[in-house]
């Protein structure tokens, strides 16, 4: 049952459409418009000693796969405010399973973004780096998603409908920010950089450039992002169980 249920929520996460904008359509876009205008002519980038492209496309794919984990904060807040929860724990399916399934489903479609976004880069910009390497960063990308996919399950465990949507853009913007996904913290104040060092998106952007450098010590950002997975997955198990003990 969690395979037949994991099947469908990602064709449900397919088929909707604000979420391909923001997961596909959007990091492919930006990739796209910096890469025409500051892409040209092989720059190197200072900070991270990769090519500006790889970068580039490093942090594009870092978004559409922290979005695709993001955005299944709307489907847990909607199923609640329906009572889909509670009909589904009548169901053989668990409550481990349901909420193995949202992460699961959310490295599912990670994994698609990353790939079209390196795609992209790679038919476009012929971004120069080597198969290991893309390889590298694109498995480091994918598995750094999954802290975002468990603050989606606390978002919409914790969210009203009507919060739903400013609490989701706070987060999303502030990780986005202080994960350098958008802007690179190397010409951000100090204390954006300082305050990065505690923020999972910018262990993931950082777990994507180790992969494309095949270099650096991965055992800073696979302690953080361990230590966010735990303390996200004890909070979700305490108010999952609060909320079945209720119904």
């Amino acid at each position: 049952m969690r395979i037949r249920y994991l099947a469908l929520e990602v064709l449900r996460q397919l088929k909707n459409t604000r979420n391909l904008v923001f997961t596909f359509a959007l990091p492919v876009v930006m990739l796209l418009i910096f890469g025409s205008v500051y892409g040209s002519g092989g720059q190197v980038d200072d900070s991270t000693h990769l090519p500006w492209l790889a970068v580039t496309t490093i942090q594009m794919g870092g978004y559409g796969a922290m979005m695709s984990a993001l955005a299944q904060a709307f489907t847990i807040v909607n199923e609640r405010s329906l009572g889909w929860n509670r009909q589904l724990r009548i169901t053989p399916l668990s409550g481990a399973g349901y909420l193995t399934t949202k992460v699961a489903a959310s490295l599912a479609v990670a994994a698609m973004s990353i790939v079209l976004t390196f795609g992209v880069s790679l038919i476009v910009f012929h971004t120069p780096l080597g198969v290991g390497g893309w390889l590298m960063a694109g498995l480091g990308l994918w598995l750094g998603v999954v802290p975002f996919a468990l603050i989606a399950i606390l978002i919409g465990q914790f969210a009203k409908p009507e919060f739903a949507q400013p609490l989701f853009m706070v987060t999303f913007f502030g990780l986005a920010i202080f994960g350098g996904l958008w802007v690179p913290l190397s010409i951000m104040p100090d204390w954006v950089s300082n305050v990065a060092q505690i923020v999972p998106s910018y262990w993931l952007n950082r777990l994507g450039q180790m992969g494309a450098l095949g270099s650096g010590d991965a055992l800073a950002p696979a302690v953080v992002l361990m230590v966010w997975t735990i303390a996200l997955g004890a909070l979700i198990v305490w108010r999952y169980r609060r909320d079945a003990a209720r119904a």
